[in-house]
């Protein structure tokens, strides 16, 4: 796994999601179709800043009850915990709700869970689960989420560290993520360092474009000469 820096993150939580999305096409372009949500999800907290964190995988339940002795749905969940407060950090946690027509039955996500794991160093999860509680959440607590509900119902905790499927988007323990209200979109790390000069470079040929379209009088003659100029931007 390439080593990045606290610099590495910041940079690309200066850009959104599709800018992130864009620059991906540049710099890993066999990841053009791949590597993020394809059906949509809630975003509790739409004017909340770009995140970007390693991502911590689990899967749940809450249509039926918890079939473990209590001791071992204890001890699961503590382990659960550990796993979310490791390195590399700042995690974010990424649930499966595997509940299949259900999913989203029960709310894994609330008042006590978002404080406990932005507590461990967490700060948001991915799920197409659901969450409720939207209120009293941790204070700037990343969510997005399948659905909002009321009840946690059965929810209970499956296992974790596994690959999981969220919304289409297939994530790995550690897998870098960068999310915001758009959706989310894992990031491999090697190409990390290259994504912000790449993100850069596509706003200033998408900017010879928009202020040709803002100008008076726009149209088939100054829009070819506009193609003509993003091609020259290097």
């Amino acid at each position: 796994m390439t080593t990045l820096t606290d610099r590495d993150l910041a940079a690309l939580a200066e850009f959104d999601t599709p800018t992130i999305c864009n620059a991906l096409e540049l710099v890993a372009p066999d990841r053009r179709a791949l590597g993020f949500n394809r059906r949509p999800l809630v975003c509790p907290f739409p004017t909340m800043k770009p995140i970007v964190a390693y991502a911590r995988t689990a899967t749940i339940r809450s249509r039926e009850p918890q079939q473990r002795a209590a001791a071992d749905a204890r001890a699961l969940r503590l382990a659960y915990y550990e796993y979310i407060g490791k390195a590399p950090v700042p995690s974010l946690a990424v649930i499966q709700d595997i509940d299949g027509p259900d999913a989203g039955f029960g709310a894994f996500w609330g008042e006590v869970q978002t404080n406990v794991h932005k507590a461990l160093g967490c700060v948001g999860t991915i799920t197409d689960g659901s969450v409720r509680d939207i209120d009293q959440m941790a204070p700037a607590f990343f969510v997005l989420a399948g659905s909002i509900m009321p009840s946690h119902a059965h929810v209970h905790l499956v296992e974790f560290g596994g690959a999981v499927s969220v919304a289409g988007m297939m994530v790995s323990s550690n897998d870098l993520i960068h999310a915001d209200r758009h959706g989310a979109v894992v990031v491999p790390h090697a190409v990390v360092p290259r994504i912000p000069e790449a993100a850069t470079l596509i706003a200033r040929r998408e900017k010879v474009l928009l202020d040709a379209a803002k100008q008076p009088g726009f149209g088939m003659a100054q829009l070819r000469d506009a193609f003509a100029r993003m091609d020259d931007i290097h």
